[in-house]
């Protein structure tokens, strides 16, 4: 593959200063903020989120809705993998291991509730920011690698306590 292919240009390219990954997640970031808050897909997503019989009962589609955010979730995950290989310019079956451990950290220090019904992609975004500066400044104070998931583990299992005792208080109240 050529140094400098049109492949390796979403990996590596640089645009007015700022890298090509970056401005691609910016536009999904807005894109998905756009969707998930004004339309009504992000409506029907959040309300199967909360609670799917419900949004089955009120007349919500939850299969096809739920089929579409899988379709949605797939391309992601592609185009995550186009973007790593275009970057590191090799591709291996295993590259992508351990992201799925920081995302759900991110997703869950982002304050969305794993047990639905509430998310925002900000948040997400700021999740993912602060797992980003943790991991990095564990880097930076020479500890090992290793640790960065037994981190990575504590946050969310910390993110997870508090949301069902804080940001969820009913759940924690009724069961004692």
């Amino acid at each position: 593959m050529p140094a400098d292919s049109l492949f390796t240009f979403i990996g590596r390219a640089w645009v007015v200063g700022i890298p090509m990954p970056a401005l691609l997640g910016i536009l999904i970031l807005l894109i998905g903020h756009i969707v998930l808050n004004h339309m009504r897909f992000g409506r029907y997503v959040t309300a199967i989120g909360a609670n799917a019989e419900g949004a089955r009962r009120s007349g919500i589609n939850t299969k096809a809705v739920t089929m579409k955010v899988y379709i949605i979730s797939g391309m992601a995950a592609a185009l995550a993998g186009m973007i790593i290989t275009a970057r590191l310019g090799s591709g291996s079956s295993n590259q992508g291991e351990g992201f799925e451990l920081q995302v759900i950290a991110a997703v869950v220090l982002g304050s969305t509730s794993l047990f639905g019904g509430f998310g925002t992609i900000i948040g997400t975004l700021l999740g993912a920011l602060s797992i980003a500066v943790i991991q990095n400044g564990l880097i930076l104070s020479h500890i090992s690698p290793f640790y960065t998931q037994i981190a990575t583990g504590t946050i969310i299992l910390l993110a997870i306590w508090l949301n069902t005792r804080i940001l969820n208080p009913t759940r924690s109240a009724a069961k004692g």
